[in-house]
Order: structure tokens, then C-alpha cells, then sequence
């Protein structure tokens, strides 16, 4: 008879099971391979579903079409975007670095790719579980502002070195915020490890989680977090790179084809890497959102909480504007440092206060009143002139 725990576990179930047909000597090899497989095989599955999610999605906020000619309702249209990218010439600059041009995005996609090796899927299903795996997320995401600065400079174009340097100075300024914000958690649960971060919020009281997301540094952790990931994979509003007029297309505006498309799809694992974390550190991971509805396998939990997410992200792209590079590197270091750094604080307040309405009621005006004053510096010496409209007689 099947179990909800067989059916949370079929696939640990299965792979143990093909790992008998291996002999002993090959079998940790095997194992590697039978974990990394269906990663490499559900993400870009997922990126191909979202970008048409996405185009309809926007296309109704629009008020426009999305894709609806390419197979049944345009959801054929990812396959057709592809064989574009196989089949369009590779257009090279004569002094370009051919090596570094090359490796450019292949190091992007590879990084969006191996992060996903501490991220707990579901129950009991994380390729490694690593001592250290926020540091090791963090360590691998940095070689994306390098695969950034490859692209800028191996492309022998002062516009494409000019992306490149404004895209390195963006994702540099976001990731100090970022993983400050993740300090929080890492506070709390006093590890490092994502299984033991996950399994810390999966306690229920009266059928309530126990997500580090329900308390106010876990809130304004969550938020802070998201707005620095939103930065981080160049997403509206923080999408520059691929908005500036003045240097056409940033950092990738000498590739053409497939390499285009690599990194295309390396911001996507990016976006859903970092999305994941955020599920893993503030929303209970695989962890069910009320106590009756745990019999649901994990692993469906986990990737409902990323399709929210992806959601939210749609949205905040068809409804925000895009910042200026002065705007987008001032909310950096005026806003998001200053918070993220209070928020530990806060986290430490939290620790040492009595349990009660008193803790919530300290921690929260700790949070508010420095969101309020920051965000009026924001708004001070800001001179906003009327605009006066001419027409031609």
C-alpha cells in the first residue's frame, strides 16, 4: 500500500534502488550523477515554462497578447526561441579575446548551475549537505560578477567593458545586503548548513509554521533579501544592463546566438537559485504551510513556494519603472545597508528579550522608525521640477 512518506520519498526511493544495480567501487560516482541529473534536467524545464508564463503574464498587464501562435495557446514558443539561438551565426569581433569571449557565458551558466547542490529540494533530498553551505552558495554566486567582467572585456568594445563594469558595480553593491540579510538566519539557527536551517522551521504550533518569515526580523529579512536578489539578477526594476540606451545592451551586446541565449538562461537559474535560498532561509523550505497539510510531499511545497515567487517577480517587472544608475546605487547603500544592518540588531534584540507582546512590540518599532527616517534622506534634496510640454504650430 502507498504511504504519504513513499510517495514524499519516491524519488530517494528510486535512486537508492537503480544504486543497487551498481557495483560497490562506482556507486558514490552513480550517486552524484543520479542527483545532479534531474536538476540539470527540471530547472531549465522551468525556465523554459516561466519565459512564456512571462510573456503572457506581462502581455495581459499590457493589455496585449503574449505568444499564441507557436503550438497550443504559444506554450511551443521556448522550442522555437531555441532552435533560433542553434541556428543563428556566432558573430565574433575580429579583436576580441576569442578565448574569454568563449568561456564568458559558460561560466555563467555553470555557476547558476552548481549552487543548487545545497538547496533542499524536499525532505531529504539535497545533493550535498554541506557544513558550510550558505558560504558555499555565496562563494560559487560570486563568480557571476566574473563571468560579467569576462564578457566586458574579452569583447574588445568600450560599451560592452562600460555594461560590464556598471552590471559588476550593481551586483557587487546588492550582494553586501544580500547576505547580510541572510545573517539573520543564520543567527537564529546558529549553522550554516541549509538542511539544518530548514528543519529549524518545521515545527507547528496550533497548526501554525514555525517560518522565520512570521517574526519581524525574519519579515524585513525576507523583503530585504528579495529586493537584493530582484538587483542581483538584473531584474525590473533594476534591470540596467539591458535598459541603457547609452550602451545599447550592456555587457553581452557583441554575442549573438547561442552564446546570447547562455546567458539568458544563466540569469534565469540565477533568479531561481536565489529564489530558492530565500524559500530555504525565511519560508520553511519544503516545509508545508499549515500542520494538516504535511501528508502533500515535500518536494510540492518547495516548488509552489517558487512559482509564488516567480509570480511576484512577473509582476513587480510589468508594474515598476526602471531606476536611474544613480537611484539604483543609492537605494544601495542609503537604504539597504543601513537595514540589513539594524536587522541583525534587531535579530540579537529578539535573542535576549523575554517572550511576549513586549519582544514584538520592541523589535517591530526597531524596524519602522529607521525605515521611516531612511526612507525620507531618500527623498531629501530631491528637486522635482514641473514639466512643461511644447507642441510645434
Amino acid at each position: 500500500m502507498t504511504t504519504p512518506d513513499t510517495i514524499d520519498q519516491i524519488f530517494v526511493i528510486t535512486k537508492h534502488w537503480l544504486l543497487g544495480y551498481v557495483p560497490a567501487p562506482l556507486q558514490p560516482i552513480a550517486s552524484a550523477i543520479l542527483s545532479v541529473l534531474p536538476v540539470m534536467g527540471v530547472f531549465p524545464l522551468l525556465f523554459a515554462i516561466t519565459t512564456v508564463l512571462e510573456r503572457k503574464g506581462l502581455g495581459r498587464i499590457q493589455n496585449r497578447y503574449g505568444p499564441n501562435r507557436v503550438g497550443p495557446a504559444g506554450f511551443w514558443q521556448p522550442a522555437a526561441d531555441g532552435i533560433k539561438s542553434l541556428t543563428k551565426e556566432d558573430v565574433v569581433p575580429r579583436n576580441a579575446d576569442q578565448i574569454v569571449h568563449f568561456l564568458a557565458p559558460i561560466v555563467l551558466v555553470i555557476a547558476s548551475f552548481i549552487v543548487y547542490a545545497v538547496l533542499p529540494i524536499g525532505r531529504n533530498m539535497v545533493i550535498t549537505d554541506l557544513n558550510s553551505g550558505l558560504l558555499y552558495f555565496f562563494a560559487v554566486g560570486s563568480m557571476v560578477e566574473l563571468s560579467v567582467f569576462m564578457a566586458g572585456w574579452s569583447s574588445h568594445s568600450k560599451y560592452s567593458l562600460l555594461g560590464a563594469m556598471r552590471a559588476t558595480a550593481q551586483m557587487i553593491s546588492y550582494e553586501i545586503p544580500l547576505v547580510l540579510a541572510a545573517v539573520v538566519v543564520i543567527m537564529a539557527t546558529g549553522s550554516l548548513s541549509t538542511v539544518t536551517i530548514v528543519n529549524a522551521q518545521t515545527g507547528y504550533t496550533m497548526g501554525f509554521p514555525h517560518w522565520f518569515v512570521f517574526t519581524p526580523w525574519g519579515f524585513a529579512g525576507f523583503i530585504l533579501f528579495m529586493i537584493a536578489a530582484t538587483a542581483e539578477s538584473n531584474r525590473s526594476p533594476f534591470d540596467l544592463p539591458e535598459g541603457e540606451s547609452e550602451i545599447i545592451a550592456g555587457y553581452y551586446i557583441e554575442y549573438s546566438g547561442f552564446k546570447f541565449a547562455l546567458f539568458f538562461l544563466g540569469e534565469y537559474l540565477g533568479m531561481f537559485a536565489t529564489s530558492g535560498l530565500a524559500i530555504t532561509l525565511f519560508l520553511g523550505g519544503w516545509a508545508a504551510p499549515f500542520s494538516f497539510l504535511t501528508w502533500i510531499p515535500s518536494y510540492f511545497w518547495f516548488f509552489a513556494k517558487l512559482l509564488v515567487i516567480i509570480g511576484v517577480f512577473i509582476w513587480v517587472r510589468g508594474t515598476l519603472p526602471r531606476l536611474r544608475q544613480d537611484q539604483l546605487m543609492g537605494f544601495a547603500w542609503k537604504f539597504m545597508l543601513p537595514m540589513t544592518l539594524l536587522n541583525v540588531f534587531v535579530a540579537a534584540a529578539w535573542h535576549f528579550l523575554p517572550t511576549g507582546i513586549i519582544r514584538w512590540a520592541v523589535c517591530t518599532a526597531l524596524l519602522v522608525i529607521p525605515f521611516i527616517v531612511f526612507s525620507m534622506g531618500l527623498k531629501q534634496n530631491k528637486k522635482l521640477q514641473v514639466r512643461t510640454y511644447r507642441f510645434a504650430e
